[in-house]
């Protein structure tokens, strides 16, 4: 392997993971307006004003994470050659 083609792999290796990351936060971005715009909705039908944008906020939250996660966990075996058995 020549000095421009270990280069060239690096770059290509960083910009995938880049690429890689950069999805996982969008999903998250998405997960929690999701769970804030539901919990205004609920809140602006239920007249319960702070009550369940609070709760669906927190609660979108605690699925974004879960969600990075287990991501982060199955993308790490897969770059390291295990199998996955989900």
């Amino acid at each position: 392997m020549s000095f421009s083609t270990k280069k060239k792999a690096k770059y290509n290796r960083s910009l995938n993971n880049y690429a890689r990351y950069s999805s996982i936060a969008f999903e998250m971005l998405f997960i929690i307006a999701i769970g804030v715009f539901g919990g205004v909705k609920l809140d602006e039908r239920l007249q319960t004003m702070p009550l369940f944008a609070i709760i669906c906020s927190l609660a979108g939250l605690a699925i974004a994470f879960y969600v990075v996660i287990k991501d982060v966990l199955h993308q790490n075996k897969s770059d390291h050659g295990e199998k996955d058995t989900d």
